[in-house]
């Protein structure tokens, strides 16, 4: 599958970027270029896991780094708004930080 491009490395600002495995962590890769990704990233995605996967992952995941706005884009793109995906978690719906009361 290969390694995530150097130049994405902006992408992956939290964590040690050459620990970053597109095998290993797909669902991690995934998530953050679909919510953050530039189209130089998106391409690559796609290149690199194919839509099938990324509707598999988009689908079943409910993925919390994922937005509405993202998620809604995706569902459009793929032709999936009739099909039932996973809903985020409760957090992540909610407009309140999850460390509020």
């Amino acid at each position: 599958m290969g390694t995530v491009p150097r130049e994405f490395r902006w992408l992956f600002w939290d964590v040690e970027f050459e620990t970053v495995d597109p095998g290993r962590h797909a669902e991690f890769v995934l998530a953050r270029v679909l919510e953050f990704g530039r189209m130089a990233e998106v391409r690559w995605l796609i290149a690199t896991y194919g839509m099938e996967r990324i509707h598999r992952f988009l689908r079943d995941s409910g993925h919390p780094e994922l937005s509405e706005r993202t998620v809604a884009f995706w569902r459009a793109v793929l032709d999936a708004e009739e099909e039932e995906w996973a809903e985020p978690p409760s957090w992540r719906r909610s407009r309140i930080a999850p460390w509020s009361d």
